[in-house]
């Protein structure tokens, strides 16, 4: 049996199975399905992506041929075998040894990369930023003002704090209860809260300016987790020499893995794809590495 698959996209997992069901005209238990990106609402209508499967059929291969019987050959009498012989044993076992290819052995530059990195020690717990003073300049007001219309219409009472570090970025802090509905998956509602506000504080101004939003520290702990994944993955690739391709990330999230394995030896990252699904590939390489954003 021959398998074929078809690609197909949909608002939602079961929208995207069922147009692939009605183009091939088969039922739902003759097919496979395999979710390659499941579909995203985003937050406010920012990072919307539609849900993407792939569906896997079967085709009866044709019958081969059957080769013409070849004409009976006459029957001779069946002669009773020769009697084993022991003593023999020996001699055929070592000829089976000298017949068993000898096991390659890798090249050592190999070996030494994948202990390496498998017995990379564990990245340290970064330790907590220092933000400083809170800022009050006429800036931080229009953040907080901004912020807690936002807050106040997404139904929470956290509290808004700004700080300005030395390189004249703002960082704007969520204290509260209950943060975890806004940060979001993988930081999603938290990354659309902050685009929101950049373009509202920037909108018609003359110069930008950048400004984070935390929430419980998250951008650190995600930092620290983007770090373990990455010497996680690279250590797969080095000892299975295969590449590996990650879930999709933002800039940052990608400057964080090429960051982190840039000097890894036989191991070379790139990214492929487009915003919002644009993935980080770590690839392996025996001649060294090099990395794109």
């Amino acid at each position: 049996m021959t398998t074929k698959f078809i690609d197909v996209t949909g608002k939602t997992e079961d929208e995207a199975v069922a147009k692939a069901l009605a183009e091939l005209g088969l039922e739902r238990e003759e097919v496979s399905v395999e979710i390659l990106e499941r579909a995203k609402k985003g937050f406010l209508g920012i990072g919307a992506s539609p849900a993407k499967v792939r569906v896997s059929y079967g085709l009866a291969d044709e019958p081969a041929k059957a080769p013409p019987a070849a004409p009976a050959a006459p029957r001779k009498p069946v002669q009773a075998p020769p009697p084993e012989r022991p003593e023999k044993a020996p001699r055929a076992e070592k000829r089976e040894e000298r017949r068993r290819p000898e096991r390659r052995e890798r090249p050592q530059r190999e070996e030494r990369a994948e202990k390496a990195v498998e017995a990379a020690a564990p990245l340290p717990v970064l330790p907590p930023q220092d933000l400083g003073e809170i800022c009050e300049d006429e800036k931080a007001a229009q953040i907080v003002e901004f912020l807690t219309g936002l807050l106040r219409h997404m139904g929470s009472e956290a509290q808004v704090k700004v700080y300005r570090n030395e390189e004249g970025r703002y960082k704007a802090v969520l204290e509260g209860e209950k943060l975890g509905a806004l940060i979001g998956r993988r930081g999603e509602t938290l990354d659309a809260i902050q685009q929101l506000t950049n373009y509202s504080v920037n909108r018609g101004g003359e110069k930008r300016v950048r400004i984070h939003v935390d929430a419980e520290n998250y951008r650190l702990k995600r930092e620290q987790s983007l770090q373990h994944l990455a010497m996680k993955v690279a250590a797969k690739v080095v000892k299975y020499k295969r590449n590996v391709t990650l879930e999709p990330m933002n800039a940052y999230e990608r400057h964080v893995i090429h960051t982190v394995l840039q000097n890894v030896e036989n191991v070379t990252t790139y990214s492929m794809g487009t915003e919002p699904n644009r993935r980080v590939i770590v690839a392996y390489d025996r001649s060294g590495g090099r990395q794109q954003q």
